[in-house]
């Protein structure tokens, strides 16, 4: 009979994890994440606030909170953001106590953030989960930005720059998934299997919010 003080090698629960995911615009990140909503999947999404224009299928609260330029001061000055960056001259930013709040209720908590805003998260949580998604090739990229017709010759041109160096990056997390055209619900199982590994590691993950997060 074993120590009642000892731990039950049969009752095991699993930390929550912190699960990032990143990768170049064009990589369909918000697909992504929108298609594990529509799932079913029981994680918090982070809800990104940004200074960004609404595209005419998004909804304010559900893929971004859209806010001023004005607004999204006002929000730094208080101290209110995990991470915030300028992209692509449009501002974005992850709210502390949306991420703190979620994992203390023992959610796992997953947010889409670009490569430069990943560097700072790793930073202050190291031991988050970095998932990169990217396309199959840089025509396939391409394809994508010019099927918004969102972009200017010239902004187009831009993110496609930007994506090739962010690809530069790619060691720096701790998973690659490739979101192939009429793929997505693959894409998504892959995610979700990568976080079901995590959880069956006999050494998890511990996340701890740092950089004074309240």
């Amino acid at each position: 009979m074993s120590n009642s003080s000892e731990p039950n090698p049969y009752h095991i629960e699993s930390n929550p994890l912190l699960v990032v995911i990143s990768g170049p615009s064009g990589a369909g990140k918000d697909a992504t994440l929108n298609r594990m909503e529509e799932l079913g999947y029981p994680f918090h999404f982070v809800v990104t606030a940004t200074t960004r224009p609404r595209r005419p299928t998004e909804v304010d609260g559900v893929d971004y909170h859209f806010v001023s330029e004005r607004e999204f001061a006002e929000i730094l000055k208080k101290d209110e953001l995990l991470e915030h960056a300028i992209v692509y001259g449009q501002h974005k930013g992850i709210p502390k106590k949306q991420v703190r709040e979620a994992l203390e209720s023992g959610k796992d908590v997953i947010m889409r953030i670009d490569v430069q805003g990943a560097a700072t998260i790793r930073r202050l949580v190291p031991e988050a989960v970095f998932i990169f998604v990217t396309a199959s090739s840089e025509e396939e990229l391409s394809r994508r930005l010019k099927r918004r017709k969102t972009e200017t010759p010239e902004s187009l041109k831009r993110r496609i720059v930007t994506a090739w160096e962010e690809m530069k990056r790619l060691d720096e997390f701790d998973y690659v998934v490739v979101n192939r055209d009429g793929c997505l619900d693959e894409t998504v199982e892959t995610i979700a299997a990568i976080i079901t590994a995590e959880k069956c590691k006999v050494k998890q993950r511990k996340i701890e919010l740092r950089g004074g997060v309240r």
